[in-house]
């Protein structure tokens, strides 16, 4: 079984409450004031945004996006902290509302990627090499708009052009099914490994997996690590819970699917994920009833919930599983299963 888990989120996991239906219930935390929080939520590293590092990067030189950047990285280490990762936020740009990589305007497509390289420069100065890759708007409302044909070939020469861009970089491709866009290009991690395999370099592509996005692909979250696992593909983790087939919810991790949540931290530890040096990475959002003190316990919580479910796997009696097993009795092994969960 695998050594010690090292835990991040990204400061958007800690929020001001807004929804499709309703405006913020909670005061904005400056970012200096979230970095303050880590440590003491017991995480070690950030997830970022480009311009979660760098607010202000579509108006600045890319020497002064490197300088902004380099002054983060100051109060990461001040905080005792390390930057995860660093994702090129497309989607929120009125030229990525089309997909940007895949856009249909040869201009938004340009943009998109002098804006990855431009976050490859920010991952470099906060002393990361691995690029998050979630490709948000590149898909389809309806599938006539676009020629998936080529918008393939659009994501791979991306890829390989940021490959060639920089020699040290990992990319991470994160799949999800749907939203915002109808379909999207890359669903499942069978997908992005088919592309990272199409790549000039394979060996710096492999995937992060979300527990929610593999849901909505109506799939197994802990198959879906198991498969990246089997090919040393697995680089993070988006661990959360989603209720259902609906919208993406980022709900405290084993909120909704606890056993399915056992069954993520099996794999993990089946594949000595702690061992490989990766973070367990959350993506979870706090209730919008929560107060404003107590709007932190989604972190907190799923590190606690993931935690004794490494203990719930680690003390399973092996015995019972490999009489079950050997007797093809797996109604018994299920309910083993649950009186182990139920348990203490």
């Amino acid at each position: 079984m695998s050594g010690e888990y090292r835990f991040s989120f990204g400061p958007w996991n800690i929020h001001e409450g807004a929804d499709p239906f309703g405006p913020t219930v909670r005061p904005t935390i400056a970012f200096a004031e979230k970095l303050g929080m880590y440590k003491k939520l017991g995480f070690d590293a950030v997830q970022f945004h480009d311009d979660d590092a760098v607010p202000d990067m579509e108006d600045l030189t890319p020497e002064q996006i490197v300088a902004k950047a380099g002054e983060v990285k100051k109060m990461l280490d001040g905080e005792g902290l390390v930057a995860e990762f660093v994702a090129p936020r497309l989607w929120e740009d009125p030229r990525g509302i089309d997909g940007g990589f895949t856009s249909n305007d040869s201009d938004c497509r340009q943009w998109a990627i002098d804006r990855f390289k431009r976050c490859v420069d920010i991952a470099n100065a906060l002393d990361t090499h691995l690029i998050v890759l979630w490709l948000a708007r590149e898909g389809t409302y309806i599938r006539e708009s676009k020629n998936a044909i080529v918008a393939y070939q659009q994501l791979l020469d991306v890829i390989n052009e940021i490959l060639e861009y920089d020699r040290h970089v990992e990319i991470a491709i994160e799949p999800k099914p749907n939203e915002p866009v109808d379909h999207t290009y890359v669903p499942t991690i069978g997908h992005a490994l088919a592309l990272a395999e199409r790549t000039v370099d394979s060996s710096r592509v492999g995937g992060l997996i979300e527990s929610a996005h593999a849901l909505l692909a109506g799939l197994d979250p802990s198959d879906e690590m198991a498969f990246a696992l089997s090919m040393g593909k697995l680089w993070s983790v988006h661990l959360n819970d989603q209720n259902g087939l609906k919208f993406d919810q980022d709900k405290t991790f084993g909120g909704a699917n606890l056993r399915g949540a056992y069954n993520q931290v099996r794999v993990l530890e089946l594949g000595n994920y702690a061992d490989t040096g990766r973070f367990v990475g959350l993506d979870v959002k706090a209730m919008r009833t929560q107060m404003a003190d107590v709007a932190h316990k989604h972190l907190s919580n799923s590190r606690t919930i993931f935690l004794k479910l490494v203990e719930k796997v680690r003390s399973f009696p092996a015995d019972v599983e490999r009489q079950c097993i050997a007797q093809r009795d797996y109604e018994e092994l299920e309910l083993a299963v649950i009186n182990h969960l139920l348990a203490g």
